[in-house]
């Protein structure tokens, strides 16, 4: 393979980890440079206070900011992975489905966890209050799914969205000590959710 080859594969997979997360299934010739350039692009990264998190297991990688403990604040490195705010909807919805995820791993070997869109608002129909309007309140669910699919946590399947499928990378960003410190929360979650609804 000549140099120009290297350098176009480097750039190819460098300029999608800095544009979001790289799915085997979804890239799998990027995904196989990935691998094969694995040392030369951490060592990159590095130079920009980025750290490459690579699941082979499941399939899928992605950046984000090195974390320094002793760094000297004179000379700390602007973020340039952002960090998004959530809303108590959402991060009520992305725990629901974390805690999907970890019963489906508990009970089943089927790798893709898929959901009726109907399981989702039975779900979360504990934590909202419906009011007199279904119609609206199952907009405003789809709305928070949509976010959370914009955010890449989930991938609609099929035209009429009925069918949903929880993508692995949600493990990475919900891990256990997130969920945990949210089920504290929960029942406070749940009073707020029926009394702002309500």
């Amino acid at each position: 393979m000549s140099s120009s080859n290297i350098h176009k594969d480097f750039s190819l997979v460098l300029v999608s980890l800095l544009r979001g997360v790289v799915y085997r299934e979804d890239h799998p010739i990027r995904w196989q440079i990935l691998m094969e350039q694995q040392a030369e692009l951490r060592d990159y990264l590095s130079r920009m206070g980025l750290e490459a998190v690579i699941y082979e297991d499941e399939g899928y990688a992605f950046l984000r900011n090195q974390i320094v403990d002793d760094q000297d604040e004179a000379y700390e490195i602007p973020r340039l992975i952002s960090r998004r705010a959530l809303s108590y909807p959402v991060s009520l919805l992305l725990a629901l489905l974390r805690r999907s995820m970890a019963e489906h791993d508990a009970s089943s070997s089927e790798v893709r966890i898929i959901l009726d869109r109907q399981d989702i608002l039975d779900m979360v129909s504990v934590y909202f209050s419906k009011g007199n309007n279904e119609v609206q309140y199952v907009k405003k669910i789809d709305s928070y799914l949509n976010r959370i699919q914009e955010m890449g946590f989930i991938r609609f399947i099929g035209e009429n969205k009925e069918k949903i499928e929880i993508k692995r990378i949600l493990k990475a960003f919900v891990d256990a000590q997130w969920l945990n410190e949210f089920d504290a929360k929960l029942a406070e979650y749940r009073e707020y959710g029926k009394r702002r609804d309500g």
